[in-house]
């Protein structure tokens, strides 16, 4: 690899919109980010299905799902 041309790896500290905040490593030295694992859907739990024309009961009537 050749010398000099790699940007500085150094600590960066991530903070979110919710305000949560943590530390990684990077190439820049702070970030701000809009979503993050403490407040996403997903991994909070609280995940919902938006359906409003009505496609997933379709789905469930065509399939005999309940």
């Amino acid at each position: 690899m050749k010398k000099e041309i790699h940007p500085e790896y150094v600590e960066c500290k991530v903070t979110c919109a919710c305000g949560n905040s943590f530390t990684t490593m990077s190439n820049k030295s702070e970030m701000r980010v809009d979503i993050c694992s403490a407040c996403h859907p997903f991994f909070t739990g609280s995940e919902k299905i938006v359906d409003s024309a009505g496609r997933v009961d379709k789905f469930k009537k065509k399939y005999n799902m309940k």
